[in-house]
């Protein structure tokens, strides 16, 4: 399993996550793990926007859409 190795990092910034990781009753190295874990299973921004630019579909103008909303708002 590769290993990252992160230098520099503000002592009030390693504080924090050390924190963090005892508060989760886990070493700073399982907390870390897990953490980027997360954040590589949700897709960057560009990711996201470049999924979107790959559907086909219906469009919907804006007033249409204004509409719908203020209708679905005032049926809650």
């Amino acid at each position: 399993m590769p290993n990252v190795l992160v230098r520099d990092i503000p002592d009030d910034i390693h504080a924090v996550l050390q924190r963090r990781a005892r508060s989760r009753g886990q070493s700073l190295q399982q907390y870390l793990t897990a953490e980027l874990t997360s954040l590589a299973s949700q897709p960057s921004v560009e990711e996201l926007f470049d999924r979107v630019g790959r559907r086909s579909g219906g469009r919907v103008g804006l007033r249409s859409a204004v509409g719908d909303l203020d209708a679905e708002r005032a049926d809650q």
